[in-house]
């Protein structure tokens, strides 16, 4: 059977081909004293509060589960429009927000709508492998830049306007960043956005952990910069809803009607019971919720990465959003007589019993000496994984 070169274009993914093997090796490990603890995948270990979880039921019990209209129901594009208000003081017309089945289609609709076939955008290297993959889909190219921590593995304006060609379309950036915690300076973002602006293009922006802030001089929306701005954005990070597939867009006015043509041939709609469960996200009760999670998540981070560095896995910016640590494992990995942080994943897997990502699936730059730990599991893995991985290195040196 012929396969398509755009599919073939696509590369694995390789977060989830590590996740195979550690669940396989898991599997084996189940009944024992020391059973595998998972710091490779980013989902929150918290799930929806009791106010989603109950409007989800009686949306199911009231029969609300067919169709709404492509661009989500008005009453949760009027709720999103007043979070951006209240949390960041920031007007957001509902008539520009587009409920979308999770970020990942937000991010295909807004590629779709932008980009012509050879269209290049950048991107930093490293970042989340599946944004360059919504890039390829539509036909365009993903330029990864390399990037530095002294720059928080972040593109600034002068690279944009050193790397820009006239095949460039635009940038897609995220902030914060998955894999590396760190969001752009809201000074050094407008700067961006104008050279973008400046030269006719395009400035995308992954947003979706934007909720899980924990810098004032960071937690605040590109939107606010100018209306041209397009935002992605999600209900599975800080709203705690992975698996209900639930995000949301924001785009110029004049281009709603175009996403909204692609969504309704796409995807038809969100999932409604989603939607009906994602009002209650915006209820006080939810959101105070929500903020002791934040503090929760902030709480592991700061017991966490001071671990890792004193095992000489060497943070080297500390993360102000998300939850994940990137870590250059070069002196661990050498300790352990292995080079690399693939086979430094499958030794930790292996001898730990502690499952982390590999740098590979997040560019070339360098991100084969780092691996990612995600500190969305309980603290009480995190300190277990800590214990192994120092047992680990004294086990070595003896």
């Amino acid at each position: 059977m012929r396969i398509s070169t755009r599919a073939q274009r696509i590369e694995p993914f390789y977060v989830m081909e590590v996740a195979k093997a550690a669940s396989a090796l898991a599997r084996q490990m189940a009944h024992t004293d020391r059973p595998m603890i998972f710091l490779n995948i980013g989902e929150p270990d918290f799930t929806a509060p009791p106010l989603v979880q109950e409007a989800a039921a009686r949306a199911v019990r009231a029969g609300a589960t067919q169709y709404t209209q492509a661009t989500g129901l008005d009453h949760l594009r009027e709720r999103i429009s007043a979070w951006y208000r209240q949390r960041f003081n920031v007007d957001v017309p509902a008539r520009r927000i587009v409920v979308t089945a999770g970020a990942s289609a937000a991010l295909q609709l807004a590629c779709l709508a932008l980009i012509e076939s050879g269209d290049e955008i950048l991107m930093p290297d490293p970042s989340y492998p599946c944004n360059r993959h919504f890039v390829s889909a539509a036909d365009g190219k993903a330029v990864l830049v390399p990037t530095t921590a002294e720059e928080r593995f972040q593109l600034t304006a002068a690279k944009v306007e050193a790397a820009w060609t006239n095949k460039t379309r635009g940038v897609l950036l995220a902030s914060p960043s998955n894999p590396t915690g760190t969001s752009i300076a809201p000074d050094e973002l407008r700067r961006i956005h104008e050279v973008v602006s400046q030269r006719g293009g395009i400035t995308l922006i992954d947003e979706i952990y934007l909720g899980l802030s924990y810098d004032d001089a960071f937690g605040q929306t590109a939107l606010a910069i100018d209306d041209n701005v397009i935002s992605i954005n999600s209900f599975s990070k800080y709203f705690n809803m992975t698996g209900w597939r639930l995000g949301w867009l924001v785009v110029p006015e004049v281009l709603v009607p175009v996403v909204e043509r692609l969504a309704q041939n796409l995807f038809i709609c969100a999932s409604t019971v989603s939607q009906y469960a994602a009002l209650a996200c915006f209820e006080d009760e939810s959101i105070a919720e929500y903020e002791r999670r934040r503090a929760e998540f902030k709480a592991r981070r700061d017991w966490f990465i001071p671990q890792l560095n004193a095992l000489g896995l060497n943070v080297p910016v500390v993360p102000d959003g998300a939850f994940y640590a990137w870590a250059d494992c070069t002196g661990f990995a050498e300790k352990l007589g292995i080079s690399g942080s693939w086979d430094f994943a499958f030794e930790t897997m292996k001898r730990a019993h502690v499952a982390v990502t590999p740098g590979r699936d997040f560019g070339t730059a360098e991100t084969a000496k780092f691996v990612r730990f995600s500190t969305a599991s309980s603290m009480a893995h995190l300190q277990e994984s800590i214990e192994r991985l120092r047992a680990m290195a004294e086990n070595q040196a003896q």
